[in-house]
């Protein structure tokens, strides 16, 4: 804000099994005493679903989107069979089993009930939009690699859409310019990239900086039990403590 920017909170709530509402007032206290503010009205993305159903029609319009209605199990197994498969960032790359099936017929099995989730033919993908890149301002230019992702999943039968077609959409609607996340998000901006070609959305500027570690220099995280901004705060410490912790001078804190 001090250049001129703003400063925008997003709820990223698409995941309604794992988030409540208790979860959302606690992380706007933990940033209202953090000394941040933002502008209303906050987005949040269960109130704009169809923001990404339409995103991910005019994928399908394409003939970019496939339902997939391998479960892990058979996934592993596929991959099991074939005794390799290509790594991604994210692990082992969906082997593609969904991709050569009937369309009639995945479309009775979808009318049936039965699971799936609808994934992306990134490599047909990549083939329409050409090279593509995009700017870290840490790091410089990136060349985007969507292929390391594989099919990736956009959507499911209870969650009409993911992570990735959510920010990308969002970053164009809000119209932000700067995306500054995790270092653990980066390669996922190779698929951001692809997306924002595909669906001719403006492509915003990246920098990812540095996890939050524990004296053992493992990465904190809410499964490992690590500490949060509620149990600092009750414990004592200042938000300066805070913002100290994440690498954060006084003359650059809010």
């Amino acid at each position: 804000a001090a250049d001129g920017g703003r400063f925008l909170l997003r709820i990223e709530d698409i995941d309604q099994g794992r988030c409540r509402p208790e979860f959302e007032d606690g992380i706007v206290e933990d940033l209202r005493w953090l000394g941040l503010t933002w502008e209303t009205p906050v987005r949040r993305q269960s109130d704009h679903l169809e923001d990404y159903i339409t995103a991910l029609g005019r994928l399908r319009d394409r003939g970019l989107i496939y339902p997939c209605f391998c479960t892990r199990k058979d996934i592993a197994a596929e991959i099991a069979a074939a005794g390799h498969a290509p790594h991604g960032p994210d692990g082992p790359l969906y082997p593609g089993t969904c991709r050569a099936l009937d369309p009639a017929r995945a479309e009775d099995r979808m009318a049936a009930g039965e699971a799936y989730a609808l994934r992306l033919k990134t490599d047909a993908g990549a083939a329409m939009a050409g090279p593509l890149a995009w700017v870290d301002l840490d790091q410089g230019e990136q060349i985007a690699r969507p292929e390391l992702f594989g099919d990736v999943v956009l959507a499911r039968k209870d969650t009409p859409t993911s992570y990735h077609l959510s920010v990308t959409t969002d970053d164009h609607i809000q119209g932000v310019t700067c995306v500054t996340r995790g270092q653990d998000l980066f390669e996922a901006t190779h698929i951001h990239r692809l997306l924002q070609a595909l669906l001719g959305l403006d492509t915003p500027v990246y920098r990812h900086h540095g996890l939050l570690a524990g004296p053992d220099g493992k990465r904190l995280a809410k499964r490992d039990k690590a500490e949060t901004i509620e149990s600092l705060r009750a414990g004592g410490h200042s938000p300066a403590n805070v913002w100290a912790m994440a690498g954060v001078s006084a003359e650059a804190m809010p």
